[in-house]
């Protein structure tokens, strides 16, 4: 997983709320891409889901591109960071959702507030979910909108989002999630970064309790 340090990218403005897991990564059935000759792969590989992201609303219901959404309207088509409002990603707990975003390149995401499997799902993938005040965000939405080709830094060492006009607004992350998204641990890696303390731990657990395989 490629590590998030600090991230200065083209922001896209989406300002809607309740936008659900269905919304990001639409099922094969009523999907527009589902008459591309390349659906199969689409919807199965997780290395080629980018397409198939918002694309009930980035496409037509014959499969071609509409013009009118965000995410295919220069420059937001280059987009590193999506702002949204409340309650981003919530519905059902599907981890393809995450996997399409990454597909476009969306590195962060910005909202007042997340579903919460999908926030988790979104760390596991070296996405940073964002959580700033609904006013800030407001604000956020409406500079990206005038400004397009302005670009957006989020620090995430520092815990910081900093807009084209200067503004810079705190946010906060957990310990562990932060930790996980600075070295580009997967939940696998980070368990395996911690295998010295477990080994540790395992001798010490059976020593005392012999009977359970540790000792003789």
């Amino acid at each position: 997983m490629e590590p998030f340090t600090v991230l200065t990218a083209v922001a896209a403005p989406l300002p809607w709320s309740d936008v659900n897991t269905d919304d990001i990564f639409p099922g094969p059935g009523v999907t527009p891409v589902r008459h591309w000759p390349s659906a199969r792969e689409v919807l199965s590989d997780r290395h080629k889901m980018g397409p198939n992201a918002f694309a009930a609303h980035r496409y037509a219901e014959d499969g071609t591109p509409n013009p009118e959404f965000v995410l295919n309207r220069p420059p937001y088509d280059t987009a590193g960071i999506l702002i949204a409002r409340e309650n981003f990603g919530c519905g059902s707990s599907r981890e393809m959702a995450v996997w399409a975003l990454v597909g476009i390149g969306l590195r962060c995401i910005i909202a007042p507030s997340f579903g919460d499997i999908f926030a988790g799902n979104c760390v596991k993938n070296g996405v940073l979910p964002v959580r700033l005040g609904h006013d800030v965000v407001e604000r956020l939405l409406t500079t990206a909108a005038e400004r397009p080709d302005g670009r957006f830094t989020v620090d995430l060492q520092e815990c910081t989002v900093t807009a084209p006009d200067d503004a810079r607004h705190a946010f906060a992350i957990g310990a562990y999630q932060r930790d996980a998204l600075l070295n580009g641990l997967d939940e696998i890696a980070a368990t395996l970064s911690r295998l010295p303390t477990i080994d540790t731990h395992e001798a010490a657990y059976l020593a005392r309790r012999p009977w359970l395989g540790g000792g003789s």
